[in-house]
């Protein structure tokens, strides 16, 4: 069975309430795990990444782990200043 089939079978077909559910907390999550990785890569501790884009380490730690949903804006500072990375966007349709 690939990826597809089973998340067809267990959370339905694309554009379903749960499938899109499923997909939406899979990007939240991905998010989360892109910034750590970055942190880790640049030798960041959660508190100098705080520190260098004005926030605290609790705020980064809840990004980190997919308990709190950011603003692109911020995004936007913990990418460009705290880890001197380009942030980019797209849209799929």
């Amino acid at each position: 069975m690939t990826l597809e089939q089973f998340k067809e079978k267990h959370y339905g077909k694309r554009g379903s309430a749960k499938r899109d559910q499923l997909e939406k907390g899979y990007q939240e999550f991905k998010l989360g795990t892109l910034i750590y990785e970055a942190r880790l890569e640049k030798g960041l501790t959660q508190e100098e990444l705080a520190e260098k884009c004005g926030t605290n380490k609790a705020y980064i730690s809840r990004i980190e782990n997919d308990l709190k949903e950011v603003r692109i804006s911020t995004l936007r500072k913990i990418v460009e200043v705290g880890l001197g990375g380009q942030l980019n966007l797209s849209i799929k349709l």
